[in-house]
């Protein structure tokens, strides 16, 4: 499918003065109060609607900081490429520093700036959209968005510096020691918890593009939600859904949501459990490198997620063992129960959230040797003789749980180098699916926002 790309330079207009709508669309207004509470999304279908108001005063109790174009090159030293962090739908990252003299107030960090590309596929309404959520949802899971920039036709965010980078990077990238299993089961309960607090607001909020990419994490592997440009507000009243455009990404997005485009809550609780898989088996949601049938993640290892016998074939093989059998089991029917094809039948986050606390003190993980394989001529790996005696030995050793073992923040996992990684058959293959970024966004074209 073609996806034709609009110049936003052209019909964005600038954020000092409102624009008032066409009248065929019904104009909220935004009531000034001395406190700031929560708006409702706007109707945002044409690219060149704007808040009725200025939005800075529309937006006035937010403590978001408004920022000029000239303000942010100095913090991103003009937006260097030795600070570039990533690039997005959305447009490129950059780290910078304030300085706490910028802004009365605004104490001396770091930074992540995201500008707009204004030849891409994303534009002035996500901008928009990101600003009006992330100024007004507040969470320790969310992350914090300190201001943004709205000159003339340039739109930039400024966020907290995430140092961790994004889950997928972090469960993804190559030459590189795995995550420890309760590292994982973390992150698993922080971006839960994120989602509970969305569904769970006052007004409720649709995720709408949850996946590993948009989950970063700081020093401590705390998971944040980022990235709502997408986000939609829940259906409110006697509806049960929100009637959208199609819009998320392959293999993370609920099959209802792809066929009918009705939005709901379980459409995120969906998208969770294909996340919680990649966090249980390593893989990526959509890998067209592997066979058909193993290529889309959540068909091929949902049967095998309620049986414990077959459970050992979809475990990451870089654990190693190295987990919770126990702890394994449940976060397994878990995700069982999120990628139901019956939204019904899938639980709320908040009883993901009660799911999960008691993953993270199981500690029954075993603690087994490290042994380095050496590659022979021909490619696969093998061991000597010693080497071999001494893992049957251990593994029968490390039969029983132990009780005093726990694994916090990756910190304790066994200390080696990258380099010393042990070899696995799947090695390859997760180098080429680092490269080729699978994570395709859908572009069901349809009208209506």
């Amino acid at each position: 499918m073609t996806v034709m790309k609009l110049t936003w330079r052209l019909i964005i207009p600038s954020c000092s003065k409102g624009v008032v709508k066409p009248e065929a669309k019904p104009k909220n207004e935004v009531v000034k109060q001395s406190s700031f509470t929560r708006l409702a999304m706007l109707d945002l279908s044409y690219p060149g609607s704007m808040l009725s108001e200025d939005l800075s005063t529309s937006l006035a109790g937010s403590n978001l900081h408004v920022f000029t174009l000239g303000e942010l090159k100095v913090v991103t030293q003009s937006f260097s490429s030795a600070n570039f962090l990533g690039e997005g739908g959305f447009g490129q990252v950059h780290k910078g520093f304030i300085d706490d003299k910028l802004r009365p107030g605004l104490k001396a960090q770091p930074v992540a700036v995201k500008r707009l590309d204004l030849e891409g596929l994303q534009g002035h309404r996500e901008w928009l959209t990101e600003v009006i959520f992330l100024a007004q949802l507040r969470h320790p899971h969310l992350v914090k968005l300190i201001g943004y920039c709205c000159e003339e036709e340039h739109r930039l965010l400024v966020y907290e510096y995430m140092p961790r980078g994004s889950l997928e990077n972090q469960l993804f990238r190559r030459y590189s020691v795995s995550l420890p299993w309760a590292t994982r089961m973390k992150i698993a309960l922080g971006a839960a918890k994120g989602l509970a607090y969305l569904h769970e607001a006052e007004k409720p909020v649709i995720y709408r593009d949850f996946k590993a990419s948009n989950i970063l994490l700081d020093s401590d592997y705390t998971a944040k939600l980022s990235d709502f440009g997408l986000a939609k507000d829940g259906p409110e009243g006697d509806d049960t859904h929100v009637s959208t455009r199609v819009m998320g990404t392959q293999g993370y997005a609920a099959p209802e949501y792809i066929m009918t485009g009705h939005l709901t809550a379980m459409s995120d609780v969906y998208s969770f459990g294909v996340v919680l898989l990649e966090l249980l088996t390593g893989r990526r949601s959509l890998d067209k490198n592997r066979s058909q049938r193993e290529q889309n993640l959540a068909e091929w290892a949902r049967p095998m997620l309620n049986d414990p016998r077959k459970l050992g074939r979809v475990m990451d093989p870089r654990l190693e063992g190295q987990y919770s059998d126990m702890g394994a089991r449940q976060a397994a029917a878990l995700a069982y129960q999120c990628l139901s094809h019956r939204p019904k039948q899938r639980p709320k986050m908040c009883d993901v959230v009660k799911t999960l606390e008691p993953l993270q003190d199981y500690e029954d993980t075993p603690i087994g040797p490290f042994v380095y394989t050496v590659p022979t001529e021909s490619g696969s790996p093998k061991e000597d003789k010693d080497t071999s005696e001494f893992k049957k030995k251990s593994k029968k050793e490390n039969g029983h749980h132990h009780k005093n073992h726990k694994l916090h923040h990756g910190h304790k996992h066994q200390n080696r180098s990258p380099k010393m990684s042990p070899i696995h058959s799947e090695s390859d293959t997760l180098k080429q699916n680092y490269r080729n970024g699978l994570n395709s966004p859908l572009h069901h074209k349809a009208r209506g926002a």
